[in-house]
C-alpha cells in the first residue's frame, strides 16, 4: 500500500505547529474529532499534552487505538 504523507499546520495552545502524517491518519483524526464534536486542534492538543516523544507518532498511536 502506498500512502501519501501530508504536512498540515495545527494550532496547539495558541502556537502553530506543522505535523506530517499519512492521509489515513489525517482522515482518522478528523473522524475522531467529528465523533467527539471537537476541533482537530483540540484533539491534537490533548494528544500533545499526554505524549512521550514525537507528536506525529503519538497521533498515529492514538488513531490506531480508536
Amino acid at each position: 500500500m502506498n500512502s501519501t504523507v501530508t504536512k498540515r499546520s495545527v494550532v496547539i495552545a495558541g502556537r502553530k505547529t506543522s505535523i506530517s502524517l499519512e492521509d489515513e491518519f489525517w482522515n482518522g483524526l478528523k473522524g475522531i474529532a467529528r465523533q467527539h464534536q471537537r476541533t482537530l486542534s483540540a484533539v491534537v492538543g490533548e494528544i500533545d499534552q499526554k505524549r512521550h516523544g514525537n507528536l506525529s507518532s503519538a497521533i498515529r498511536v492514538f488513531v490506531d487505538r480508536k
